[in-house]
């Protein structure tokens, strides 16, 4: 390698950069997300798609975090077939696949069923790649 080359960064840096140049409440809620997304399957991988969109996968995309100016969105790919038993999802309820939760500044977060629900989405994937 060449001393003008850098080496390409990792999804995980690309994350941690989006989040410190947010610089605000939605770098700290993402960060936040991030903690518990990861919290709730230490397997999960951290990807960097479409120019710019934090997305966790395990045997295929679990959830995106988006942020946006007045919210940072969790989009689940699979979330119309998830149980919501806590009604976190509260966006994008119309589609046949995606379920997104918006979350607004100061936001409360019901921690256990974001975690209980990413659990879910991951068991979603891994059941479908068994068959």
């Amino acid at each position: 390698m060449d001393a003008r080359e850098t080496p390409e960064k990792s999804p995980s840096q690309l994350i941690d950069e989006r989040i410190a140049e947010l610089g605000d409440w939605r770098g700290a809620l993402l960060a936040r997300l991030r903690a518990l997304v990861l919290a709730a399957d230490p397997a999960i991988v951290e990807e960097w798609k479409w120019r710019g969109v934090p997305t966790w996968t395990h045997d295929g995309i679990v959830c995106t975090g988006e942020t946006y100016k007045a919210v940072v969105k969790m989009t689940f790919f699979r979330g119309a077939a998830l149980d919501d038993p806590a009604g976190l999802f509260n966006a994008s309820l119309d589609g046949n696949a995606r379920r997104a939760i918006d979350f607004a500044e100061g936001a409360a977060i019901d921690e256990p069923a974001l975690v209980a629900l990413v659990r879910a989405a991951v068991a979603l994937n891994t059941a479908g790649r068994r068959k």
